[in-house]
């Protein structure tokens, strides 16, 4: 079929946004997201404590993720929010798929790095049902990870420390690159000197118990968006969400 200019036609999708939220432990990321509208979890770690949530049954393995996908894309409901929680208790479920459709015991007995490709293929597997969740059923997407602190190796800068997401370095690549918006959790810090004595001064972390959203990168932590979000967000749902739906001016100073 030949294409010609007379094709060309002006698009506006207007489909819910992929969230990836993560940061340390305990900074609400879960409770955050049991925030989003009518939303439905599928828990791959015993994580949501006493939240009032509705969940799918602790998945153990990457068959009863994909189940509980498919049951949404398969079943009528009235559940507009996905939340998978979390992607790096999800990662040894893919590992353990790996073994099983390659009959090794460890990704370690498949040399060179192959098994990690292997989980790719199924990282975009569930990937697909995270879409086709977006698209068909017009779901809002969460995935909850944790943070890791790793060298970053900067091709401009000597190499330093950055929080990461807790994931394989490919696989998370692919999930930042699959998002709408990478957002980073973490409290409020800053730092203070303190003199010691004997011409000594010692540097310590000071801050309060102030939660904040990170939606552009940094050099101490990865994020991004497409919404035009200002660099940091109280962390509260109805902000965040009025920011996304560009109800809030964004020239508004977050608080």
């Amino acid at each position: 079929m030949a294409i010609s200019l007379g094709s060309l036609q002006r698009r506006q999708i207007n489909l819910p946004p992929r969230i990836l939220l993560y940061g340390g432990a305990g900074v609400g990321k879960t409770t955050l997201a049991s925030c989003a509208p009518a939303a439905v979890f599928v828990p791959t770690e015993d994580g949501l404590g006493k939240l009032d949530v509705i969940s799918f049954p602790q998945a153990k393995s990457f068959a009863d993720v994909l189940g509980a996908m498919d049951a949404l894309l398969n079943e009528q409901h009235a559940f507009e929010s996905f939340v998978i929680d979390s992607l790096d208790w999800l990662e040894p479920l893919i590992w353990a798929e790996v073994c099983l459709r390659q009959k090794v015991n460890s990704m370690e007995e498949l040399n060179y790095g192959k098994g990690y490709m292997f989980a790719i293929d199924l990282w975009r597997e569930y990937i697909g049902r995270l879409n086709r969740l977006r698209t068909e059923k017009g779901m809002l997407v969460i995935q909850i990870a944790h943070a890791v602190v790793r060298r970053f190796d900067s091709p401009e800068h000597e190499p330093y420390d950055r929080y990461d997401i807790k994931l394989h370095q490919k696989a998370a690549a692919l999930l930042v690159e699959h998002s709408d918006c990478v957002l980073f959790c973490n409290y409020r810090v800053s730092t203070t000197k303190t003199d010691v004595g004997f011409n000594k001064k010692v540097t310590r972390a000071v801050g309060d118990c102030t939660r904040l959203i990170f939606t552009t990168e940094r050099p101490a932590f990865l994020a991004k968006n497409r919404y035009n979000l200002p660099g940091e967000l109280p962390m509260e749902w109805p902000t965040l969400e009025a920011y996304l739906a560009g109800t809030i001016p964004t020239n508004t100073v977050s608080a």
